[in-house]
């Protein structure tokens, strides 16, 4: 081979390397350390759950608009995704989505969900059934903490509205860094944790 040709191959997959790191790495922001996300933790209400009187998604718009003519879903899909294509009207069209809760990658945006880390029935049963509707869009919107992430959609469908006592990803490799999302969120948000649960996101900042 020659020295062009072998240079040119390095090139190749150096660019594929950086590629598969870049998806590795999609991430929210605002994750906090295991300490920070310990100390947030031990500061949350604990109390028991409240009903679901009155809940309905509806009672949390989303998603809005962000920025032109692309609303929260295809923002995170581009945040989360790699070499991200979208149409005119902010539609992902092609790009490839790592999904960390169970280590999968998706080349279709209609195969990735946007997942409410706090889920939205979870958000009502522990405070947020007291807010106003504007307050609680702000929370199903969020794109300032680590409450929304693109994941394979059939495993945020498992998911549902459980708690981490009940759910937890499919990839035990990253339930230090769930626990430390889920915390984040509910400590912005001032919402309530049971004991179960805080007990749950306490054993899994153990694996941090």
């Amino acid at each position: 081979m020659s020295a062009k040709r072998a240079y040119r191959t390095l090139l190749v997959v150096v660019a594929l390397l950086l590629s598969l790191v870049a998806v590795a790495n999609a991430t929210p922001p605002g994750i906090p350390s295991a300490t920070t996300a310990r100390s947030e933790l031990a500061s949350l209400t604990v109390r028991a759950d409240g009903s679901m009187t009155g809940y309905s998604r509806d009672l949390f718009p989303h998603w809005h608009l962000v920025s032109g003519t692309c609303d929260t879903r295809e923002t995170v899909l581009k945040r989360d995704g790699t070499n991200v294509v979208t149409s005119s009207s902010c539609a992902a069209t092609a790009g490839r989505w790592y999904s960390p809760y169970d280590g999968a990658t998706w080349t279709a945006a209609s195969d990735v969900d946007i997942d409410h880390v706090v889920p939205l029935a979870a958000a009502w049963r522990t405070g947020a059934s007291s807010w106003t509707t504007s307050k609680r869009e702000q929370f199903a919107n969020d794109l300032s903490s680590p409450q929304l992430i693109a994941v394979t959609d059939n495993v945020n469908q498992a998911k549902g509205d459980k708690t981490p006592d009940v759910w937890k990803p499919p990839l035990t490799s990253y339930w230090c860094t769930y626990a430390r999302m889920w915390i984040a969120s509910k400590y912005k948000w001032a919402l309530t944790v049971n004991s179960s649960e805080k007990s749950a996101l306490s054993s899994m900042l153990d694996r941090c």
